[in-house]
C-alpha cells in the first residue's frame, strides 16, 4: 500500500529529493510522506542551491497495557508503538546503492548533501547544483529556519 503524498508545499525541484520519496513510497512501515521546500533555497551564476524537507509518518500497532489506576484499581489503556522510527531508518537508507549513507544523523533528522556539476545543452560552462535535504519524523519542527 502506498502512502499518502502530501506535495502542496514542493515545487518539484530537486532530484535526489524526488529518488528520496520515491524510496519512503516503496516502505510498507511509512503511512504518509509530506515534502516541503525549505526557505534556505538559493541561486547564483555559478551555483544552484536547493534545500528541501521530508516529513515521515511510520505506521503504528496498537496494543492494550494494564496498569494500576492511582496504585488501586487495576485499568487498561491502548498504546500505540511505531513500527518505525528516523534512528530504525538510517540503516536501510545507507544499503540503497542510490541513495547512501546520510552525510549526518541526529536523535531526530537524516540529512543528505548532494552535489552535482550540470552543464545545459549548447553551453561550454554549467553550474554546480548543491542539494540539502533533511528527514524527519511528521510532529517535528523544522530546523531550516532556526539560526
Amino acid at each position: 500500500m502506498n502512502p499518502e503524498l502530501d506535495r502542496s508545499k514542493w515545487s518539484g525541484e530537486g532530484e535526489f529529493t524526488q529518488r528520496l520519496v520515491d524510496w519512503f513510497s516503496t516502505q510498507a512501515d511509512v503511512v504518509f510522506l509530506r515534502v516541503e521546500d525549505a526557505p534556505s533555497t538559493r541561486s547564483d551564476i555559478e551555483y544552484n542551491f536547493i534545500s528541501n524537507e521530508i516529513f515521515v509518518l511510520f505506521r503504528t500497532e496498537e496494543r492494550t497495557e494494564r496498569y494500576w489506576k492511582w496504585g488501586l484499581l487495576p485499568a487498561k489503556r491502548t498504546v500505540a508503538d511505531k513500527l518505525m522510527t528516523i534512528e530504525k531508518i538510517e540503516p536501510l537508507l545507507a544499503q540503497e546503492a542510490e541513495l547512501g549513507p546520510p552525510d549526518y544523523v541526529d536523535e531526530g533528522m537524516i540529512q543528505y548533501l548532494y552535489t552535482q556539476h550540470v552543464i545545459p545543452p549548447y553551453q561550454n560552462k554549467g553550474y554546480k547544483l548543491i542539494e540539502l535535504v533533511r528527514i524527519y519524523e511528521v510532529g517535528t519542527k523544522s530546523r531550516a529556519s532556526n539560526p
